[in-house]
């Protein structure tokens, strides 16, 4: 990705220009797979291939970028849900969400392993904010009784993943939500 000069930020347009292409890139890789191209990207951004190429000169740097703000807009998610009055409906309903959003994110970061991007290290700075907001949720739902004691954040994070994967690639129907839920809870 390109950034302005050290210490100078982005101008406003600048900055509105490159939501709009990190938006419509998200939508167009969900909708067309990570195949679609960057003219579609700038068409549905309203923008010239040359605004989306100026902010991401490569098609994996804007994949990347369409990662980050996955990743970094669940942690902001499960961040906002630390304050839920229901503290079980709170972790349930957002890991739901995360498998359902699944098959988008799963389509970049498979893109990415083929351009071998390790998506792990494009995810890094953001990935350590979503685990810490996911255990924190996962410490209340414990607390009110919704989910087993005996359950880890790596449990967690080890069974978003797994479910993530599976979402990608067969959909995941609400019998293996179900399923996986039905083991999270108190016995």
């Amino acid at each position: 990705m390109t950034s302005p000069a050290p210490g100078r930020p982005l101008r406003a347009d600048a900055q509105r220009n490159r939501a709009k292409v990190l938006a419509a890139a998200e939508e167009v890789f969900a909708d067309l797979g990570t195949s679609a191209s960057t003219e579609e990207v700038a068409r549905r951004a309203g923008v010239g291939i040359g605004t989306v190429f100026r902010h991401f000169p490569t098609k994996e740097s804007l994949l990347e970028a369409v990662l980050v703000t996955l990743v970094e807009r669940l942690a902001g998610e499960a961040e906002e849900l630390r304050a839920a009055d229901d503290a079980g409906a709170a972790f349930f309903g957002f890991f739901s969400r995360v498998v359902a959003q699944a098959a988008a994110k799963q389509a970049v970061t498979e893109a990415l392993a083929e351009a071998g991007v390790d998506a792990r290290g494009v995810t890094g700075r953001a990935g350590p904010g979503l685990k810490d907001a996911i255990g924190a949720l996962l410490v209340r739902a414990q607390r009110a009784g919704a989910v087993r004691s005996d359950v880890e954040a790596g449990e967690v994070m080890a069974l978003l993943a797994g479910m993530s994967y599976a979402a990608g690639h067969a959909g995941v129907g609400s019998d293996v939500l179900r399923i996986a839920f039905d083991g999270l809870r108190p016995r």
